[in-house]
């Protein structure tokens, strides 16, 4: 077993999902060796247990939880400048779990995964950042955030069937936003969207397929622009979305480049892997870090 592994557990991930996972994740570590599991205790502790860890010599942290788990806890790793040095895993305790459908990794297999990180198995995957934020998964702005505002007052559904809610609540209410876009090869006229979504990787809502030919691999992020529609015209977006064909449709504009400038009239809400946040500035840059994170994954 190479260095020193560090499972990192969020009882809350998924409405508890998380606390109910511990038991099948602490038995499957410890098959392979592995009894150093750390458990988080307030909103977005992640960073705070994955940064003691990595100070404490771990060379690979495993993440128990979904995208906002996983993303708090990769922070940490680039944020300490480890990137190079130690690995991220991923285990499924969350709503979507979306960025694992991309990366390839058996993130719902508890044993497999366990005997992936005893094995040593690694790929290095590209990363977004935006302000002081590393993403895996998406940065969105727009209606993404609004449905991610509605999905926190759904107190009685779980998984998918939570976002799916949420988004039809919002499709005839939310007004849309302007937002001016630029890349190096292209700037585009401001213009009022529904939603905007900067990809990493491909899927994001738990069901949704925003953007069908994201690679994690290829220095580059994917601009998904959905242009402001009327109310049934945004129901057949939603779901052309779910099925990953509304690439090419008259209402979405995409775009594949290393970077991209967004602006709007003044300092946005967006969402960095499901974890809502308020910009600083009314301008944004959206980088691509290639190759900056190990994963665990076959």
């Amino acid at each position: 077993m190479p260095g020193r592994v560090c499972v990192i557990v969020n009882p809350a991930a998924g409405r508890g999902r998380g606390a109910r996972a511990l038991p099948g994740v602490t038995a499957a570590f410890k098959a392979v060796g592995i009894t150093d599991i750390r458990t988080t205790q307030a909103r977005e502790d992640e960073h705070l247990v994955a940064q003691k860890a990595i100070d404490g010599g771990a060379t690979t942290l495993v993440a128990v939880g979904g995208d906002g788990t996983w993303s708090n806890v990769a922070n940490a790793i680039l944020a300490a400048g480890a990137g190079d040095r130690v690995r991220l895993a991923l285990v499924a305790a969350g709503t979507g779990n979306d960025f694992a459908k991309t990366a390839g990794a058996p993130a719902s297999d508890f044993e497999t995964t366990a005997r992936l990180v005893s094995e040593g198995a690694e790929r290095r995957v590209d990363v977004g950042r935006i302000e002081d934020h590393y993403f895996l998964n998406i940065a969105g702005f727009g209606f993404d955030v609004a449905v991610l505002e509605a999905v926190s007052s759904v107190r009685w559904l779980r998984g998918n069937a939570v976002y799916l809610y949420s988004a039809l609540r919002q499709l005839t209410s939310y007004p849309g936003v302007d937002i001016d876009l630029a890349s190096h090869a292209n700037r585009r006229d401001t213009a009022r969207h529904l939603m905007l979504i900067i990809a990493n990787a491909r899927n994001f809502g738990g069901a949704f397929r925003i953007a069908p030919g994201a690679s994690l691999t290829d220095g580059c992020l994917d601009a998904v622009a959905i242009l402001d529609a009327s109310a049934w015209r945004r129901l057949k977006l939603f779901g052309a979305v779910a099925r990953g064909t509304h690439v090419g449709l008259t209402d979405v504009v995409t775009e594949q480049a290393p970077a991209f400038t967004v602006g709007f009239a003044e300092p946005p809400a967006y969402e960095t892997d499901g974890e809502y946040r308020r910009a600083k500035t009314a301008d944004l840059e959206i980088t691509c870090v290639p190759q900056a994170l190990g994963i665990v994954a076959p």
